[in-house]
């Protein structure tokens, strides 16, 4: 690590994580790499602090990072940028949703360094406004996700219009079997670092799950969770249909929620990730892709409204919480033959499924005695209680209360005096008549 960074990361870590130390060597003698480790341990700085010192400030974009999302992205380019202004490197980001105009005049102050998703870079370099011919090393980031479908051919368009000499690093939480095609697919000799086993970054996790059968049900969970001290949670969605109605339930119950879906503005969704941030609302509700590698400090739930429907995907998403050595939790929302299938799904993993109950604003393992029911919690507003709602005792007590109050009495209608004395002058006349 050079002399500017040592500094700087000393003031911020402790010590490098295991992928950090790992991938270093390879990445500074341009050896293409397949970096593998868990989620949180680091990677992001796995590639930053190697890479940027074999940049030569301005002399065209050098390096080129690709994330699967604009929030990952963003994050990226703030990560990276905080160590390139050490030694004069500048950083340019490029995602949907954002000023293409701005974009374009930005790029073409030739940035050392490009951080974009995929679409939004074969754009510009489709339309020349990018040129990658001085492109030295090209990352993917989260790579078992953007080697897939429609994404793979995407980055495969990007990749040949770089120089045959560029080194490729791929980084990934997961193994899956696209990886293990790397060096067919790209034509490179590509070494495999896996610290999975070795790291010792992520803090404890607990794995739980509550009972609710019904998307209605699992609302009410959610707005019941929220009434608990200092709860804050990323809630996982496999549909933007059903995230919409849980928002739309939330919000009608004043929840402070918001929503990190594909089809928002990039100002929209920078500002909801603002806010979460902040803790200025209690529920962030996305799909997989929208917070593919997000890192949000110390988010102490994540929750699976949706099940998800493979173990990398849930490894992926329980991995928001539990980073830098924090402790978490994650919650799953199902009925019994929903967890049963989940708990098949993660039989062959390290995760033990715990029951759990909200109980007195408290999330506890010990269910409730015989008797005593947990209901959701309601906003007590006495001017709307209905008495029907209300158990015999607090009826009785509240007629008690009200029987000290007299009842109002009623206004009497003022009569029309003028209008009486008018109507008995005309009635005269008429019995003279």
């Amino acid at each position: 690590m050079i002399e500017q960074f040592q500094k700087h990361f000393d003031e911020k870590y402790k010590q490098p994580t295991a992928i950090q130390k790992a991938v270093a060597p390879a990445l500074k003698t341009d050896q293409s790499v397949l970096g593998i480790a868990p989620t949180g341990s680091g990677k992001t700085l796995a590639f930053t602090l190697p890479l940027l010192p074999k940049i030569m400030p301005g002399e065209g974009t050098q390096l080129l990072v690709l994330a699967p999302s604009q929030e990952l992205a963003i994050q990226t380019t703030k990560v990276i940028r905080e160590w390139a202004t050490l030694i004069g490197v500048s950083v340019q980001s490029l995602t949907g949703g954002a000023n293409l105009r701005r974009q374009v005049m930005n790029l073409h102050q030739h940035p050392d360094v490009v951080v974009g998703t995929p679409g939004r870079v074969l754009h510009m370099l489709d339309n020349h406004h990018l040129k990658l011919g001085h492109l030295m090393t090209m990352v993917i980031d989260e790579a078992d996700d953007m080697l897939q479908d429609d994404t793979l051919a995407v980055v495969e368009d990007i990749e040949r219009a770089t120089p045959l000499s560029t080194q490729l690093a791929f980084f990934s939480a997961t193994k899956s079997p696209v990886l293990d095609e790397l060096n067919v697919m790209f034509g490179r000799d590509i070494e495999t670092i896996d610290v999975r086993d070795e790291d010792t970054s992520q803090g404890p996790v607990e794995h739980g799950y509550l009972s609710a059968r019904t998307n209605a049900q699992k609302t009410a969970t959610l707005r019941r969770l929220t009434s608990i001290k200092d709860f804050r949670a990323l809630v996982f969605f496999n549909s933007t249909r059903t995230l919409n109605y849980a928002a739309s339930r939330l919000r009608h119950e004043h929840v402070a929620v918001d929503t990190l879906g594909g089809r928002q503005k990039q100002v929209q969704r920078e500002k909801a990730m603002r806010m979460f941030r902040k803790r200025q609302i209690k529920l962030l509700l996305t799909t997989d892709l929208a917070a593919r590698g997000i890192d949000i400090p110390k988010l102490p739930v994540v929750i699976n409204f949706d099940l998800p429907t493979s173990l990398n995907t849930y490894i992926h998403r329980v991995g928001r919480t539990g980073r830098q050595g924090e402790p978490g939790l994650a919650l799953s929302l199902g009925d019994d033959h929903d967890i049963r299938d989940l708990k098949k799904l993660l039989a062959d993993s390290d995760y033990e499924l715990t029951k759990l109950y909200i109980g007195d604003n408290k999330l506890t393992n010990q269910k409730p005695e015989e008797g005593q029911r947990v209901v959701p919690i309601k906003k007590q507003a006495s001017r709307h209680l209905q008495k029907e709602q209300l158990s015999g005792e607090t009826h009785k007590k509240m007629n008690q209360t009200l029987s000290g109050f007299s009842k109002p009495k009623k206004r009497r209608k003022k009569k029309n005096r003028k209008n009486k004395g008018i109507r008995l002058k005309h009635r005269r006349k008429n019995n003279e008549n």
